[in-house]
């Protein structure tokens, strides 16, 4: 490594966030959140992308703690190990931009540069990235495709959504070959934004199990997220930190649209949680109607052998709430099992409650069986 590169980051290890942004407004042109609370951020991402001046560039890095981040028109149970992530205490978050899912922890650093809509140019952002890379000694650079590459290597794969208005890389999975960030694009009517994450040394092995799933048989009007394999940037240089990227990113931004401005490094304290928006927005965040509410329309078909044979269940789901279960199970009266449908008909997906025997009469196959369905379905939708 060469002595200067050295120093620079022996600078950025040591380099202290004191300069805090007192009174939080939007006039500034660089933002670095202190906060690793992912809804705080992703909240107050959005607050300055309504509120700044529509005109002026800004950029927002900050990093989260463990939580998996889907798109806004993404289905939670087909992206998401549910399970492991309760298990695991890993919070999955909608955010408000399209796309594909990723995984956040302190191991990786998020940017978003916003830019007026008639400046916005995928090709320029992504080279503010490349820059702010290369200044870190790896070798990086932007294709004819706008893809982000280092090494030879894509690290930042574009792929448009069905909307105009979104755009995102593939969902960062470790395979071999090497992604190392993940972005995304959003255009409203006079503002546009390029966000990212770029894996500086984050736990791949937790991010891949997070975002395995097996659910083939879920079919999904969504968004389906197309895996890419990825690469921590501590790879290619291991003295890189998120101190440095933050900086050096900073430097390219100012370099890129000439800005003479200090960043503001902003806490989650009472003055940032002051302003109405961000709280609101992060009520938003963790509510039921945001979080699962959102899905679109999603069927899933599962079956199940029994000691009295093999059943199966295809269940339709729109905005987190189930609109139709048909069941079809050898032994149990058809009858039962559509009023055993129409009791499952109208519950929150994920959300089923528990099986209430006084609601059945007595008929073929009896409550038991009845009761062993409803488990069962209960089980295939709580994954």
């Amino acid at each position: 490594m060469k002595l200067g590169l050295f120093h620079h980051l022996k600078r950025c290890a040591r380099a202290p966030y004191s300069t805090r942004c007192r009174e939080l407004n939007p006039n500034h042109s660089v933002y670095v959140s202190n906060s690793t609370n992912p809804y705080f951020n992703l909240s107050l991402e959005d607050w300055l992308f309504r509120n700044k001046n529509n005109q002026e560039p800004l950029l927002l890095l900050y990093r989260d703690d463990p939580c998996v981040v889907i798109g806004r028109n993404q289905n939670p149970w087909k992206e998401v190990n549910l399970q492991l992530a309760s298990t695991q205490k890993v919070p999955f978050i909608r955010r408000r931009s399209g796309g594909g899912t990723v995984y956040h922890d302190l191991g990786n650093t998020n940017y978003s540069l916003h830019l007026s809509r008639t400046a916005f140019d995928r090709n320029e952002t992504a080279k503010v990235i490349v820059r702010a890379v290369r200044s870190l000694g790896i070798d990086a650079e932007v294709n004819d495709r706008n893809d982000v590459c280092a090494g030879g290597y894509k690290i930042c794969y574009i792929w448009s959504l069905s909307s105009d208005e979104s755009y995102s890389a593939d969902v960062l999975a470790p395979f071999p070959g090497l992604h190392l960030s993940g972005s995304a694009y959003k255009i409203v009517n006079k503002r546009a934004y390029h966000h990212g994450t770029m894996l500086i040394s984050t736990k791949l092995n937790t991010l891949g199990k997070l975002l395995h799933t097996t659910k083939e048989t879920m079919i999904t009007k969504g968004v389906a997220s197309v895996r890419s394999p990825v690469q921590n940037l501590q790879r290619f240089n291991s003295e890189v930190t998120h101190e440095c990227f933050v900086k050096a990113v900073i430097q390219s931004f100012r370099e890129k649209y000439n800005i003479d401005e200090e960043p503001k490094y902003v806490e989650e304290e009472e003055d940032s949680l002051g302003v109405q928006a961000i709280r609101d927005g992060m009520e938003e965040l963790k509510g039921w109607d945001w979080l699962y509410g959102q899905t679109p329309e999603f069927t899933y078909s599962v079956s199940r052998t029994f000691d009295w044979g093999e059943s199966r269940a295809e269940i339709t789901s729109k905005h987190g709430v189930i609109l139709s279960c048909k069941i079809e199970c050898p032994g149990i009266d058809s009858d039962v099992l559509e009023k055993l449908g129409q009791r499952i008909q109208g519950l929150k997906y994920g959300f089923i409650t528990e099986f209430g025997e006084g609601d059945w009469q007595e008929s073929e196959g009896g409550p038991l069986r009845v009761r062993e369905i409803w488990n069962w379905v209960r089980e295939e939708t709580s994954k």
